[in-house]
């Protein structure tokens, strides 16, 4: 993860609860980012900058924020299509998302995957995936080939609460348990799916049960603390790398806009919006940080302004990128270079 630059904190190197103080700095740079960026991805859509889908992570920015400490950077990612969040998380530059986004060459994929296919083999980052669950295989067959090859490394496949009734899940449980797979799983429960709650979609409310069935073990945590999340999936993928197999987490967390830009989330009050926004991952851990003395006021505004510039250059580099070649349509596309069902 890119730090940004700031002032150097005077305080104890760590906090109460024994962690590092530039592990408090890089949650909260991390959460910010993720904010400023999809708020500047909404503003970028409503003027035709971006086009096509878009699905924002504001609001849950808590889970991408414990993954830059309680993963590591070769852990492979495989996750949903509202994504973005984790793909800073993982160390995917500001200005390459956002050139994705505007669909230019100078994206993360060229510009051909858009919102919901960043992929980056760099990062150990397997997507961003449209189709709804298409993940939870895939993550587990990577966490097959993580042992296979011998490695320690776990997958950490993450899933939404509607993609938690697809048949492809029971089947990536099954296999993942009988043959002990370093997979850790993650269910980002927000309880909407696309625009259902989910009390209206099964008798199963608590997600973490869904692993009773496999004798998989589990545990749910609150989405909008930084630091439970953390703790929760730093014990989570101790389980997972020690060999005893995989795991499933389930973190409760909620998205403040609705499913996609298109939707206008009227099925929830502005209430119950409001309740969640008053436990708003970011400002609590902002207040925190400053009851707790770890960084002050002026070092936490030195690091919101600092991010807001990444965010102001990564909008005009996407701005000044070029759009693909047309040319370039079937690169990247198919192994074969005389694959035959390619026609000019």
């Amino acid at each position: 993860m890119t730090q940004v630059k700031g002032k150097k904190t005077t305080k104890a190197s760590k906090g109460s609860n024994g962690l590092d103080l530039a592990t408090y700095r890089q949650w909260y740079e991390t959460m910010v980012r993720v904010r400023k960026f999809e708020e500047r991805a909404l503003k970028m859509y409503s003027i035709n900058k971006i086009r096509g889908f878009l699905h924002v992570y504001i609001g849950q920015e808590a889970i991408a924020g414990a993954i830059t400490s309680a993963l590591r950077p070769t852990d492979p990612i495989a996750t949903a299509y509202r994504q973005h969040g984790i793909a800073l998380s993982r160390g995917i530059s500001s200005d390459l998302c956002m050139a994705e986004l505007f669909g230019k060459a100078t994206g993360i994929n060229k510009g051909k995957g858009g919102s919901m296919h960043f992929f980056s083999k760099e990062h150990y980052y397997f997507g961003g995936n449209g189709i709804v669950g298409a993940q939870i295989p895939i993550g587990t067959g990577i966490a097959f080939a993580e042992k296979y090859k011998g490695t320690d490394n776990i997958c950490l496949t993450m899933y939404g609460d509607g993609a938690a009734r697809q048949g492809a899940l029971h089947e990536s449980f099954n296999m993942a348990m009988t043959w002990k797979l370093p997979v850790l799983y993650v269910v980002e429960n927000n309880h909407y799916a696309m625009g259902t709650s989910v009390t209206r979609t099964s008798n199963v409310i608590d997600l973490q049960k869904q692993a009773l069935s496999f004798e998989m073990p589990n545990s749910s945590v609150d989405g909008m603390d930084v630091m439970k999340v953390h703790y929760a999936m730093a014990e989570a993928a101790a389980h997972v790398r020690s060999g005893k197999g995989p795991y499933l987490l389930e973190i409760k967390t909620y998205r403040y806009r609705g499913h996609s830009v298109s939707d206008p989330a009227h099925y929830r009050t502005k209430e119950e919006l409001n309740t969640y926004k008053e436990q708003d991952p970011i400002n609590q851990f902002r207040d925190y940080l400053i009851k707790h003395n770890l960084l002050k006021e002026n070092e936490l505004e030195a690091i919101d302004k600092a991010i807001l510039e990444e965010i102001d250059a990564a909008e005009a580099f996407a701005e000044e990128s070029p759009f693909p070649d047309p040319a370039e349509l079937y690169t990247d596309n198919y192994v074969e270079k005389d694959y035959p069902f390619i026609t000019d």
